[in-house]
């Protein structure tokens, strides 16, 4: 039994350790410190109603042995163009965007040079070592000892905040108003805990890990898994709140848009809480968990690009996962190089794009773990069916109400 649950342990992990990135150690640390506790609420439904649809690619991936990315070739082949077309036009500011902010940590921690561009060249070359030597066995087994790490690091982090905090709490929710604000809002909820297109990478490792396990992983092991994974994002991006909330929220400090500085105050944000002791332990946890979602974005994006290439025009190059690899890898350094000045406003559209789609993703995977091409007995309950409509409606009713409220403001 030990050994089962062992094995079935992994992608729900790389879940989390996509997931726990940027939308965690920038944007759920940010709307800590600019709205307090005043956006648990949207934190909360934001997983509640996302949950069925990164739900579904693990048990898609064990209904079927396939991806999402096959059931969605089944839809038809306009569905798989579409993805084809919005993940190509995001994958590069996404990469970039994690990417850079591990730049910013690498260079407090390590500070040989500040200059961003070079470390984010260190850092993905790097990272496409670790993918070249170790592949998904390795990049399985390292994320392990991240989220180990991560969780423990913040919990102490946090309980050292809330006690030495002298003032009385104020909870009261808040609902953003104004442009900056809402934008800001469908900002933090778009990459919270993840855009909705990481469970098309998550049936991709699931079904890698069957491969490279040998050992079909089945049905209620791939859930238990997922649901360890999206727990920990869960509770991470609450700490990570919280953490803003207490150290920042009406200090009169705000995070800096640059990756070098967010990534001082980042680490200072541990540090006056626990102590000058803490730095290297502190800052080695951030620098881990976003490089972690570095190697995670870059192993990811050309699995899933070269699976839909393959699919849509049927043919299997042999090294296409590679020239993914490359063609990121090159779109990304150009990107930071070129457009480092605008990175802000280039993350800020990725993560609004990622809202304003994940009806798509969220409709899709519906209708294809609820349908004929997923066998009877794996297809989800009464109550999943339930929450997975009422999320739909969620997330189409927030991405209207935000158009509407911009077209307002601009008008």
């Amino acid at each position: 039994m030990k050994k089962s649950f062992l094995q079935s342990l992994g992608p729900g992990l790389l879940f989390a350790g996509a997931a726990i990135g940027v939308s965690h150690l920038v944007q759920s640390t940010r709307a800590g410190a600019e709205f307090g506790f005043g956006l648990i609420w949207a934190l909360l439904l934001v997983h509640l109603f996302k949950y069925p649809f990164f739900q579904f690619g693990p048990r898609y991936a064990a209904a079927t042995g396939e991806t999402l990315l096959d059931g969605y070739r089944k839809l038809g082949k306009g569905v798989l163009i579409a993805y084809y077309i919005l993940n190509f036009a995001t994958m590069f500011t996404i990469q970039a965007a994690v990417t850079i902010v591990t730049a910013g940590l690498a260079s407090q921690l390590f500070g040989f040079t500040n200059d961003l561009v070079l470390w984010s060249c260190l850092l993905l070359f790097i990272s496409l070592l670790f993918l070249v030597v170790g592949k998904y066995k390795l990049l399985d087994n390292l994320m392990k000892y991240i989220i180990v790490i991560l969780t423990i690091s913040t919990i102490i982090a946090v309980s050292v905040a809330l006690f030495s905090n002298k003032e009385t709490f104020d909870v009261t929710q808040i609902i953003p108003s104004g442009a900056v604000e809402l934008t800001f809002l469908i900002a933090f909820l778009g990459w919270m805990p993840a855009p909705l297109d990481v469970s098309i990478w998550h049936s991709i490792w699931s079904v890698e890990k069957d491969k490279t396990t040998v050992v079909k992983t089945k049905r209620k092991d791939a859930i238990f898994d997922f649901n360890i994974g999206f727990i920990s994002t869960l509770f991470l991006g609450i700490c990570f709140v919280l953490l803003g909330a207490l150290v920042m929220y009406k200090s009169g400090e705000t995070f800096s848009t640059k990756g070098g500085v967010f990534a001082q105050q980042l680490i200072k944000l541990y540090t006056n809480n626990l102590g000058e002791f803490s730095y290297i332990f502190i800052a080695i946890a951030a620098f881990t968990t976003m490089f972690s979602t570095t190697i995670t974005t870059l192993d990811a994006s050309p699995r899933a690009m070269n699976r839909t290439t393959k699919l849509l025009f049927n043919k299997d190059l042999k090294y296409g996962y590679w020239f993914w690899i490359i063609f990121l890898f090159i779109g990304t350094i150009l990107i930071l190089k070129y457009f480092m000045d605008n990175m802000g406003l280039l993350v800020k559209v990725a993560t609004i794009l990622s809202f304003l789609t994940a009806p798509f993703y969220a409709i899709l995977n519906y209708k294809l773990i609820t349908g004929k091409h997923t066998p009877g007995e794996h297809r989800p309950g009464i109550y999943l069916r339930i929450l997975s409509i009422t999320g739909i409606i969620f997330l189409i009713g927030f991405s209207v109400w935000f158009l509407m409220s911009n077209s307002n403001f601009s008008s």
